[in-house]
């Protein structure tokens, strides 16, 4: 687990999720589980859930992309430390991630990606990201959200 500096976001992965004292321990109050294939993890009641299943391979409902992303964006604007995590922690939280402070601090969806990208290993689906970028209306590299 690995927080983005200078903000109350973490990435994680499913791992994360099964140690609920550390999640706890990091201050966090709300938890977003982005893996399809992870069963849903035991978390204490007071933690705020939220599960969006999404798959890396870009089959996922624009809907879907864009309630996910607004989701965390809105707990990000809302000052919610926020926990967003996957199987392994490097592609769908890195991109929901990266569109949520695209969307919450009016950054484009590339310098967001490399704000998050900075903190630690991400392997990004190329076809989830450019779903998220299609999600949020960013016609290509470097447009605004």
């Amino acid at each position: 687990m690995r927080q983005i500096a200078g903000r109350a976001l973490w990435l994680g992965n499913a791992g994360n999720l099964r140690d609920a004292r550390a999640v706890l321990a990091a201050g966090i109050e709300a938890v977003v589980e982005l893996a399809d294939s992870e069963p849903l993890a035991a978390l204490p009641r007071e933690l705020i859930r939220l599960r969006v299943p999404l798959s890396d391979g870009g089959r996922n409902p624009a809907w879907l992309l864009r309630f996910a992303v607004k989701s965390v964006a809105a707990l990000l604007r809302a000052g919610v430390p926020t926990l967003v995590a996957c199987s392994a922690g490097m592609s769908r939280s890195v991109c929901i991630a990266a569109g949520a402070l695209s969307l919450a601090e009016s950054r484009l969806l590339d310098e967001a990606l490399a704000a998050v990208v900075r903190f630690g290993p991400a392997d990004v689906s190329p076809g989830l990201l450019a779903q998220v970028r299609e999600a949020l209306g960013c016609s290509q590299q470097g447009s605004d959200t």
